[in-house]
């Protein structure tokens, strides 16, 4: 199989249950993260801003999630209707997708990697 080679390729791959999904969550973290870094990284697509905020990637029932345990963590509560793991939200292909808890983890991410950035310039000095 051909190598991805960028998020639109991607989609196009994926099954039709599950691209309009990506492609909104997509377009919402393009809107909230105006000048985010789309990549594919370990073969997902990847959204980065001083590193990588959040991944996606479709299986075979669902769109896997990917912001990393710290926000797993902190909207834990919020994320108790989807199945959880360390670093992993799953999001049924039957299920909407909540864009608005989309968008908050999002602007997590965001802010905790602004604050690595911070602390490591603090750290050189």
């Amino acid at each position: 199989m051909d190598v991805i080679q960028n998020i639109d390729d991607y989609l196009s791959r994926s099954p039709e249950e599950a691209r309009l999904s990506m492609q909104m969550m997509r377009t919402e973290i393009n809107r909230i993260v105006p000048d985010v870094e789309e990549t594919i990284s370990w073969g997902m697509p990847s959204f980065r801003k001083n590193g990588i905020l959040v991944q996606l990637a479709c299986h075979k029932k669902h769109i896997g999630f990917y912001p990393g345990p710290s926000a797993i963590e902190a909207f834990k509560e919020d994320l108790s209707a989807f199945n959880i793991s360390k670093g992993t939200i799953q999001f049924p292909f039957d299920k909407a997708i909540p864009l608005d808890l989309i968008t908050r983890i999002v602007l997590f991410r965001v802010a905790e990697n602004n604050d690595k950035i911070l602390k490591k310039r603090k750290e050189k000095r």
